[in-house]
């Protein structure tokens, strides 16, 4: 993807996209397509000292000018509280296509700089190519550094430091964590000042709008300046790490061109922007968890951790469609290792603290999840891992759900899960602000049971398979569940299945959730009445870049998610788009319609009107939420796991035809 001037013919314009990076150990880059940090969790580095939740800021910019001529020409771009430094109006282009690339070009002096981060390490390059004019000249670089949350903005203390010279750069120790050995130098440039000072006031347009912190200082420890001779062509990097090892610059971005390189080329054929862009979109969520010394999946950036519901939804799109199996294997297995009272973990905390456990759907997408990993690996070896190492967690999670768990999960005298009380959070759909759930769903939610069943045939197949005497049973309640589904979550009103189903009411609003109880590999209604529901959601739900969490009918239906945190959480459930539902919609789509090929390109079409988003906002990635209403808005984390997962799985199942190998797996392994 290239951007022209056309672009960025003003400030606002040009921070409308965004890139990032990611180097598998939850430390991330990232800035708009003018350099201009719009948010305070833009920057060139952020570190992660333990992987995922221990992180740090600790260079958010490098502000770059170019001199000729005694006459200054600012590259970067940055917004201050009582101006703007337009770098903008020299650059030429901006380029990504898994590395971003700014091209600057001043009377005759062209300039590429592109930005790397080290895989599995705490180190940034920024890579300079310059040829020279026939006057020559010089670069400044400034630093601007920092050490603070991502999610804070700076005081006082975090903009010490106990400073040390070094060859052609500083040593920087933050005097917070003073055992952090920050470097920061060059490779063909040197320091020219070693003079410390405070910038004015930075200005954050993105927090500003959202009733965030939005002002803060940096820290300069110095300047550093490339020269430039007349007509000289030359390369140098600038370098941040905080690991205490050497660095060769040019052999990081070696290795990083030939990673990003394979990952663009995970499907070979077809050279369109979800082929491409997604597959390292999909890497950049794949990070390792120290404290339970295995991978896992972020849920998003710039702010979210790993949380079970999103991991195990993401998971088929995120590591399966891009063949990283391995990476599957081992995130399961280290699920299984935590189950508790047949819950699987929403969220790991820290070293030596407990997960925590408040989900109901976790456990049963974690379920799928196995059955998935067994598809896409069509190895009926692999059932051997399963029944050694998941079938136990598998066995504990249907007995916990039929005879009742933590958070009010249980099986009802109907066979249905009903699950949620008082303050409870459990299903997706999970806000709760000033004391208030938005959106309780307390009872037996469709999604929930939709996945129920489709979790005891799962067993049921994996039972009889093991010679496990429980086949029957899990068969038996499957179908007393089937029934149960068909006689009351069937809305005959409006030709859909209710949201939430109680003894005392059925719960009538119109939401995604329905999606399930057709897409799922295992469902319960007959084929008439999936139509209609994936008719419904399409009149009432679909838009280009997700599906409304409410329709636009009801009263409660919120058209835009903007405002401060409050504003934001009312209308998160309340009509906002949500990105990763789409899936489940394109899924059923197929599926009604009989893998048609008049349903593939339906669904290629749907995917197209996804890559004008994925071209936009953070580019090659997708955003976790949209607004309701048109022109729907990116709004949220601006790089959303199950939405991008989601997208690639549809891709892959649906658009590449490989749904039908799956079937033959299936045949393969379990008949």
């Amino acid at each position: 993807m290239r951007f022209g001037k056309n672009n960025f013919t003003s400030y606002e314009k040009g921070i409308e996209k965004e890139w990032m990076l990611a180097n598998g150990r939850s430390a991330f880059s990232g800035s708009t397509m003018i350099g201009a940090n719009s948010r305070k969790y833009h920057a060139l580095l952020i570190a992660a000292l333990k992987s995922p939740d221990e992180r740090y800021m600790i260079l958010p910019k490098v502000e770059e000018k170019f001199i000729s001529n005694k006459i200054e020409y600012p590259l970067t771009t940055t917004k201050f509280n009582d101006e703007v430094i337009e770098g903008f109006k020299n650059l030429q282009s901006f380029s990504y296509d898994g590395i971003p690339e700014y091209k600057y070009f001043i009377n005759g002096t062209t300039i590429k700089k592109r930005v790397f981060l080290e895989k599995g390490k705490n180190t940034a390059v920024i890579e300079y190519l310059i040829k020279g004019n026939k006057n020559g000249g010089e670069i400044k670089l400034i630093p601007y550094m920092a050490f603070r949350n991502p999610g804070d903005v700076s005081e006082a203390e975090n903009l010490n430091f106990k400073k040390k010279n070094i060859i052609n750069g500083f040593k920087l120790n933050p005097t917070l964590k003073e055992e952090i050995n920050i470097k920061i130098f060059t490779v063909g440039g040197r320091v020219s000042s070693k003079n410390e000072s405070i910038t004015k006031e930075v200005y954050y347009d993105v927090d500003k709008s959202t009733g965030d912190d939005y002002l803060e200082r940096y820290y300069i420890p110095g300047k550093l300046t490339i020269d430039i001779n007349p007509y000289e062509e030359k390369k140098v990097y600038f370098v941040c790490t905080i690991e205490d090892e050497d660095i060769n610059p040019e052999e990081i971005i070696f290795k990083e061109e030939k990673r990003i390189k394979e990952l663009r080329n995970i499907f070979k054929d077809d050279n369109r922007t979800i082929a491409k862009l997604l597959p390292i979109a999909a890497d950049q969520f794949i990070v390792d968890r120290d404290s339970i010394n295995s991978k896992t999946v972020l849920a998003g950036y710039p702010w979210f951790l790993d949380w079970g519901r999103d991991t195990m939804i993401a998971l088929t799109g995120v590591s399966m469609s891009t063949d990283r199996l391995d990476d599957t294997k081992d995130i399961l297995r280290s699920f299984s290792l935590y189950e508790k009272n047949g819950l699987i973990p929403n969220m790991f905390p820290d070293f030596g603290q407990d997960p925590f456990y408040n989900t109901v759907d976790a456990s049963l997408w974690y379920i799928h999840a196995i059955y998935m990993y067994l598809l896409y690996k069509n190895d009926i070896e692999e059932l051997n891992f399963v029944k050694k190492e998941l079938y136990k967690t598998i066995k504990n999670i249907i007995k916990a759900y039929k005879e009742g768990t933590d958070f009010s999960i249980k099986m009802d005298k109907d066979y249905l899960i009903s699950a949620g009380n008082g303050l409870d959070q459990v299903t997706w759909m999970d806000v709760r602000a000033n004391g208030i759930v938005v959106t309780p769903r307390h009872g037996k939610p469709v999604e929930i049971n939709a996945l129920w069943y489709n979790a005891l045939k799962i067993s049921a197949l994996l039972a009889k398979k093991f010679g496990d005497k429980e086949y029957e049973e899990y068969e038996e309640l499957a179908e007393k569940v089937k029934i149960s589904f068909n006689e009351k979550f069937w809305n005959e009103k409006d030709q859909c299945l209710y949201d939430v189903v109680n003894d005392e009411e059925c719960d009538n609003a119109i939401r995604p959730n329905q999606a399930y109880a057709i897409s799922l590999p295992f469902t319960m209604l007959p084929r008439e009445k999936e139509e209609k529901v994936i008719e419904k959601i399409y009149d009432e739900l679909y838009t280009p870049f997700g599906l409304r969490s409410l329709d636009r009918g009801n009263e409660d239906y919120k058209k835009v998610y903007v405002g401060e945190l409050t504003d934001r959480d009312m209308a998160y459930h309340q009509g906002t788009v949500w990105s990763f539902p789409l899936g489940a919609f394109l899924s059923g789509y197929f599926k009604v319609n009989e893998y048609s090929e008049v349903a593939r390109e339906f669904i290629d079409d749907a995917l197209k009107e996804m890559e004008s988003h994925i071209e936009d906002g953070c580019l090659g990635g997708i955003a976790e939420i949209f607004d309701g209403d048109a022109p729907h808005h990116g709004r949220g984390c601006y790089n959303q796991a199950w939405g991008v997962g989601e997208i690639l799985r549809v891709y892959y199942e649906c658009v590449r035809g490989n749904i039908k190998n799956l079937e033959k797996a299936h045949n393969h392994i379990f008949n």
